[in-house]
């Protein structure tokens, strides 16, 4: 990914150091449990771990590859330069180069996991923080982009925490489903290694052994991982809409952190844009692009081929980067957001009581009318207030068939803001929890 959108802590976990490093551990690793069970001499195993604390030079192992065409020969070829050909032929027995490369990839997206996770409840933080604060702050709530009834900024931000806390749990689960790996052989029979040294090297690297492969992990496991991706970028699109929503000119109920110095169109002075959320749209999309191709990853000849290999070099770094930064930028956004109580309820008065029509439909079929008669009814006096601009209670109020089902009080109590957020505290327990 390019630096623009990355952090460096993810982009390091994808560095070719940081590939070749866990490479050598696995195999180092191998070499303590083969040596264990006395399949090579002790004293070689331990030699192995000479090059713990050297550096691999990258550049070599690119010119060794140039050559091979092969990149695991390629490192154990330089592994070989730095502990001595002796020490090194028995580096590498009986395993096959899936067992290193699909081991580090599961090791590096555990790792990525852990990052995301990091970053997750920082989002969820966040959205906490902010729920608490609007819990009271009254808004219209809209469907199809319309007046709906009143609702709470604190219930959007709690809805969000809600959305991105199953998020979270979907994400342990996929990190879990990733967290295996294989060390076994040509074809995964281990016919020329020990079930042991795989259950050993899993264990050091902090993974499962994989129940059973052939000569790679099951792909499923990462079609699920990134899906999972998938829908966390799609959640984090979610709220960025909502915020690039509120933030257009003719609601302005809230808005992104406009900095000092900040300039928002080179050609219009006053623009204050929607810019981050706007990136985090355009981010989501770019993790939801690697959901297709890791469903694909799954269908695999036989006992391996590398179709996959490619897509996997390039949505593993990618996405995870991506998702990494977008939902730092997003808990960036929340932490800042300035929002405008005063907006949100003249928005919501904008149509003089109009969005308080479901309570006095409800009113009057309590009363006694009709459904069809209390819907003609309200819907009446609803359409002058939109075509004609008129006030939805002084309406009601003068029509002789609503009144006469409904007193002056019964009318007047329909619009009464406190009945649409009566139950909110109790919605915010069963988000945030009783304690909360």
């Amino acid at each position: 990914m390019i630096p623009r959108y990355s952090r460096p802590d993810m982009v390091s976990i994808w560095s070719p150091e940081s590939k070749f490093r866990i490479w050598y551990e696995i195999e180092a690793h191998a070499c303590d449990a083969q040596a264990a069970i006395g399949v090579i001499p002790a004293e070689n195993a331990a030699a192995v771990w000479k090059a713990k604390d050297v550096p691999f030079d990258v550049a070599r192992i690119d010119e060794i590859e140039a050559v091979t065409k092969h990149d695991v020969i390629a490192f154990l070829t330089h592994l070989a330069e730095i502990i001595g050909q002796d020490t090194a032929r028995f580096v590498h027995q009986g395993m096959t180069s899936s067992d290193v490369l699909d081991t580090t990839f599961n090791v590096q997206l555990v790792r990525a996991s852990d990052l995301l996770l990091s970053g997750m409840d920082r989002v969820l933080a966040a959205l906490k923080t902010r729920a608490y604060e609007h819990k009271d702050t009254v808004r219209i709530g809209r469907s199809h982009g319309i007046h709906a009834e009143p609702t709470t900024m604190g219930l959007t931000f709690a809805r969000f925490y809600a959305e991105m806390d199953r998020n979270k749990n979907r994400l342990e689960k996929a990190k879990w489903e990733i967290a295996t790996g294989a060390i076994s052989g040509a074809v995964g029979t281990f016919a020329n290694i020990d079930p042991s040294v795989e259950e050993h090297v899993c264990e050091q690297m902090g993974l499962r052994a994989e129940p059973i492969s052939n000569q790679v992990i099951p792909r499923d496991r990462h079609a699920m991982f990134f899906a999972t991706l998938g829908v966390i970028a799609s959640s984090i699109e979610n709220i960025a809409t909502e915020i690039r929503h509120m933030q257009r000119t003719e609601v302005l109920e809230a808005e992104e952190f406009f900095s000092p110095g900040q300039k928002g169109s080179s050609a219009m002075p006053h623009k204050r844009n929607p810019v981050l959320t706007e990136n985090l749209t355009g981010l989501a999309r770019l993790v939801r692009m690697s959901v297709t191709p890791a469903l694909e990853n799954v269908t695999l000849w036989h006992e391996r081929d590398i179709s996959h290999s490619s897509v996997e070099r390039t949505i593993g770094p990618d996405t995870t980067i991506t998702l990494d930064f977008a939902l730092h930028r997003l808990a960036g956004v929340i932490e800042k957001l300035v929002i405008y109580p005063e907006n949100m309820l003249a928005n919501m008065n904008k149509f003089r009581g109009l969005v308080m029509s479901q309570r006095v439909l409800l009113a009057l079929t309590q009363a006694g009318v009709n459904r069809e008669d209390s819907y003609r009814l309200v819907q009446r006096n609803a359409m002058k207030v939109w075509e004609q601009g008129a006030d939805f209670k002084t309406e009601l109020l003068a029509d002789p068939e609503v009144t006469a089902a409904l007193s002056v009080e019964e009318i007047e109590e329909k619009f009464d803001l406190g009945y649409h957020t009566k139950h909110v505290d109790t919605i915010f327990a069963r988000v945030f929890g009783e304690s909360a």
